[in-house]
């Protein structure tokens, strides 16, 4: 590097806070990280409760209102994704975006996102089986809606490192890009 014709050893603390043309698309995968698979995730919940709370609705339509929990608990998970996204995206600063932040938003991303995948996996299967035993057995209602909780639980442990996750991000006014 040359600062006005005089030659400068860049220091350790300057190369890790390098900024390269590819962390804004690192980043930005970790937004897109976070809402697609929290979005997927949700989706599997609601599908897969959904069949269960149809075969039920069929049977006795007196229930149903009942069984929805588990869709709107895999509603939930998607909310998950979302809100990590926008975190992520608000906190991108494009003249001062190194590629430790880049690399974070994207573990961030995967976090919520991957955690949303579980979560929604979860719910969909328990949902699907805790509305037919329903069904069958209206005790096993607060045990259905105790496992949901569980399953919900991974969800929001995802949102939670996420979080933790951005705000161990350096702030763009603690120092200056390098760009290479």
């Amino acid at each position: 590097q040359s600062t006005w014709g005089h030659k400068s050893q860049m220091s350790a603390v300057e190369a890790s806070l390098s900024c390269p043309g590819y962390a804004g698309f690192v980043g930005h995968m970790g937004v897109t990280a976070a809402i697609v698979l929290g979005c997927a995730g949700s989706a599997y919940g609601t599908a897969a409760a959904s069949a269960g709370i149809s075969t039920v609705g069929s049977r006795r339509p007196a229930i149903v209102m009942r069984s929805l929990i588990p869709v709107v608990m895999a509603g939930i998970v998607g909310i998950y994704g979302l809100i990590v996204a926008i975190i992520l995206a608000s906190s991108m600063d494009p003249k001062a975006y190194p590629a430790a932040n880049a690399f974070i938003d994207l573990g961030a991303g995967l976090a919520v996102g991957l955690a949303g995948v579980a979560a929604g996996t979860a719910i969909g299967i328990a949902g699907d089986s805790g509305v037919r035993a329903y069904a069958r057995e209206p005790r096993v209602y607060v045990t259905m809606i105790l496992i949901l909780i569980f399953a919900e639980a991974l969800g929001l442990y995802g949102l939670i490192v996420g979080i933790v996750m951005n705000g161990q991000k350096a702030s763009s006014g603690t120092f200056k890009c390098v760009y290479s």
